[in-house]
């Protein structure tokens, strides 16, 4: 069934990409984050592990939010992992880092999911598409934080 809410369709086409994307990273980052939380080792064990926890759970909040805002828009989100690989600009988990490199990996995610928010946010696609701009305003909100906290534990 069509949509008629106002959003062309080029637009929204361009903005379904965009969000199928950020779903991806999300995605990828919850996967890598709760793999950190699992094998996270050292003196910071502890208040790494709840540090990740957290964010994996907000992650996980975030992908069906993005998720069903696909949905609204009248697209398929996509879920597998073969889709979530070929859309994200995020690089799994390779080998097993040390608490720092973590970190480290973690920071590099946050920040391009930032990038990716950014550009979409920014799209002409989203002029008529306030609902998808709050979306998008909201992920850079926590996505900047999550990166700023990440940059103080490295110093």
């Amino acid at each position: 069934m069509s949509i008629n809410t106002g959003i062309d369709k080029n637009s929204l086409s361009k903005t379904v990409q965009g969000l199928s994307e950020l779903l991806a990273d999300s995605y990828t980052l919850y996967l890598k984050t709760h793999n950190y939380h699992w094998n996270v080792t050292g003196p910071q064990f502890t208040s790494l592990h709840q540090m990740f926890e957290e964010h994996y759970t907000e992650l996980a909040t975030a992908v069906d939010v993005i998720a069903e805002r696909i949905r609204a828009l009248g697209a398929f989100a996509p879920g597998s992992y073969s889709a979530f690989a070929n859309l994200t600009a995020i690089e799994e988990a390779g080998e097993q880092l040390d608490a720092t490199g973590m970190v480290k990996d973690l920071l590099d995610g946050h920040e391009t999911l930032v990038r990716r928010a950014r550009t979409v946010l920014q799209s002409e696609a989203l002029e008529a598409d306030d609902v998808s701009g709050d979306l998008l305003t909201q992920r850079l909100d926590v996505h900047e934080k999550t990166a700023w906290m990440l940059r103080a534990l490295l110093g």
